[in-house]
């Protein structure tokens, strides 16, 4: 068992895992031993599935505890995480007002920063001096999410600055709070896209931003912290959609075997079905492959390099994309650059190909036949060719989802390259066909 005084006295995130790493019949005495000034903050550091287990065993007064002093974003992470009875149950539990601030943010759309955002900042008018200021902030600022900025709004709760407590530390105390205001601020719209939001704290470097309605009313701030969270959880859903798999809502630890089996399922059959083509395309030259049966070594060679360049590009774009360097309006500016980039690499890997059967054929290591140049010209030609369409259309892929409405992410890696195996195939044996009929064909 642990010793519940050193462990309350370690950080909120390192006891929620020394609890979840108990057995079972521990987890919920080590929990309710905590001081209950802790609980709410070691409760949101729990896994989603931890948070159900918990909220289930706990009691009615114990939840409503926990739930009635955590931040009003984590609190709405974990009603969103848990089933429906239970968040009906959770939310009536909380005090009036604690229970007016969860069902507004859980009105907000599902993606929306209004999600994220909490109620609980520093607010000031313009005409109030800088030391009725710090006296407000000594009264009001306990429960406050941040203290580094102040907000300043006008009579109707329209914000008009945010002002840095630095900047009113290092002010006289006797003047107002509009003789240091310089009305210049960045905020949110409560409507506005997690993924929206996330570039506007990489754009403009901020601890914290306020949260506006569309007509400029003060409703919230949302915290670097949250924001952190929210990358976190955009970065592995893209790496997962890029390796070919359904994203998963737990982790992978948590996430049970049949679940795990059908979120990769539907990617490998579609990607198994789409490769049947590359056999499909080989029986078509089936007849080119009798005569010159040497054509066999090299098809590895050249659907992967296809394959990898297609990777490549498509990974490139999607990455471009998720960090707002590139739009759909882009697009000819991207064809440009990878169909020059396409041509050099395919240049560069079609040499290598042809000097691997020169140096090969001239040392002896190998004999390719009496038609041996042609054929590295074929292994040549046909690498620039495979190399230069796996390029474009990695790059194009991206592009073409975004303008459907779907995730870029989607065109993953696996499905790039499973496109360019087919196509491969078709290129290579067509240039093939141009160079060596009458000869090895």
């Amino acid at each position: 068992m642990t010793n519940h005084t050193v462990l309350s006295k370690l950080h909120p995130t390192d006891i929620a895992a020394i609890i979840e790493s108990q057995k079972d019949n521990e987890q919920l005495i080590s929990f309710l031993m905590l001081p209950k000034d802790l609980k709410a903050n070691v409760f949101s550091y729990f896994s989603p599935t931890m948070q159900e287990e918990m909220v289930q065993k706990l009691g009615s007064t114990q939840t409503a505890e926990i739930l009635e002093n955590m931040a009003p974003d984590d609190r709405t992470e974990i009603l969103e995480n848990i089933p429906d009875e239970l968040v009906k149950e959770s939310i009536n539990l909380l005090s009036d007002k604690e229970k007016d601030i969860a069902l507004t943010l859980l009105g907000y759309p599902e993606g929306c920063v209004a999600r994220l955002m909490t109620p609980y900042y520093v607010q000031a008018k313009k005409d109030w001096t800088i030391k009725k200021t710090f006296e407000h902030i000594k009264k009001y600022g306990k429960k406050a999410e941040t203290l580094n900025f102040v907000y300043v709004v006008d009579d109707h709760n329209k914000l008009i600055d945010d002002i840095r407590i630095g900047k009113l530390l290092m002010s006289d105390e006797k003047h107002t709070l509009e003789s240091i205001l310089d009305y210049e601020y960045k905020s949110l719209i409560t409507t506005m896209s997690k993924e929206d939001a996330i570039h506007y704290f990489d754009k403009y470097d901020r601890a914290a931003l306020p949260v506006t309605t569309i007509d400029g009313t003060l409703v919230g701030i949302v915290t670097f912290d949250d924001i952190m969270d929210e990358i976190e959880k955009r970065d592995t859903e893209d790496f997962q959609k890029l390796g070919g798999v359904e994203a998963l809502e737990l982790s992978y630890t948590e996430t049970p075997l049949f679940t795990l089996v059908r979120k990769r399922a539907f990617w490998l059959t579609i990607l198994f079905v789409g490769e049947m083509f590359t056999t499909s395309a080989l029986r078509y030259f089936e007849s080119e492959i009798a005569a010159a049966v040497v054509l066999v070594l090299f098809i590895p060679l050249i659907i992967s390099s296809g394959g990898n360049s297609g990777s490549q590009a498509s990974t490139l774009i999607v990455r471009a994309m998720a960090l707002k360097e590139l739009t759909l309006k882009d697009w000819f500016y991207v064809i440009r650059k990878e169909l020059l980039s396409g041509l050099m690499l395919g240049l560069i890997l079609g040499t290598v190909g042809l000097l691997r059967i020169v140096i090969w054929q001239t040392a002896g290591f190998y004999d390719y036949g009496d038609h041996w140049l042609q054929l590295g010209f074929t292994i040549f030609f046909s690498l620039i060719g495979v190399v230069l369409w796996g390029t474009i259309s990695g790059s194009m892929i991206p592009l073409i989802l975004k303008k459907a409405g779907l995730d870029p992410a989607t065109s993953s890696a696996p499905l790039v390259a499973t496109l360019v195996d087919v196509t491969g195939i078709i290129i290579y044996f067509s240039v093939a066909a141009l160079l060596l009929t009458g000869r090895l064909m």
